[in-house]
Order: structure tokens, then C-alpha cells, then sequence
């Protein structure tokens, strides 16, 4: 194995999800690829409005996209403190295909995915990034479930 992909969602699930894959890529003496997808900006003449017409979108979006790049600089440095080579990304667009992009761009032998555990029920509703991934990632991807209490 040469890269292994982990996407982090900064849920609960996304500590034991880093350390399952930083201990699979130090196994494997691997390049650990930690990536995190924000939701793009919803579109504003969905709403029939102009951007200057509804500015706190915009504050939402950066802001959101300012403590996603500081926890995966978090996540980075916690690799970075046990394993080698780490590299991270933050993407914008849809999770499961920006994920399922990354696999490809970067020949992914491994992808470390959490799960919230919702059943069957919320993920046929609201679908599931880590499902996806299990039936459309080229490579296989290990599932590390949420710890429910």
C-alpha cells in the first residue's frame, strides 16, 4: 500500500477514525492522505436573490471554511507527530464525489471512513458518504463506526 485516503467530518466519529488510518499507513509505511469536503454555497437565485441581497451566506461559508482548515491542520499535526509522510486537503462539493475524485487522483489503495451509525432508515433518507463510498471507491474502503454511548 502506498496511499491511504481518510475523509474526516470533524464528527465525534473522527478521532478513532484518524488513528485507525494513521495506524494502518505507518503499518504500511504509506503517504496518509487526510482530506475533509465542505457543501458549496447554496446557489442564491435559488432563492431569487443576489448575493449583496443575502451577505450572511457568504459569512456562514467562510467562516465554515476557517474552522475546517484549522481542524484538519489539527489533523495533520497529530498525524504528523506519529507517522512520516501526511498530506491534507480541504475540498468544496459533494463529499462521496469529491472523496471518490481524491481516490482516483491520487490511486488510493485504502480509503478510512467513519459512520454515525444512523441505520438503514436515515441513510436511505438522507443518504450516507461512507455507503457510498463502499459501493463506488475503486479501492476498498474500511468503515470505523461511531462509538455509540
Amino acid at each position: 500500500m502506498k496511499n491511504i485516503v481518510t475523509a474526516l467530518d470533524f464528527s465525534d466519529a473522527s478521532d478513532a477514525v484518524l488513528a485507525a488510518a494513521i495506524s494502518l499507513a505507518k503499518l504500511q509505511n504509506a503517504t496518509l492522505h487526510i482530506v475533509h469536503v465542505l457543501e458549496p454555497e447554496p446557489s442564491y437565485t435559488a432563492y431569487g436573490m443576489t448575493p449583496e441581497e443575502f451577505p450572511a451566506i457568504q459569512v456562514f461559508q467562510q467562516e465554515s471554511q476557517k474552522r475546517a482548515e484549522a481542524k484538519l491542520n489539527q489533523a495533520m499535526t497529530t498525524a504528523k507527530a506519529e507517522m512520516g509522510d501526511v498530506r491534507a486537503e480541504l475540498m468544496i462539493g459533494s463529499p462521496l464525489h469529491a472523496i471518490i475524485d481524491y481516490v482516483k487522483k491520487t490511486s488510493a489503495d485504502l480509503v478510512v471512513i467513519g459512520t454515525h451509525g444512523h441505520g438503514a432508515v436515515a441513510a436511505l433518507l438522507i443518504g450516507s458518504v461512507a455507503e457510498g463510498l463502499v459501493r463506488k471507491a475503486l479501492c476498498p474502503t474500511m468503515v470505523i463506526p461511531c462509538k455509540m454511548s
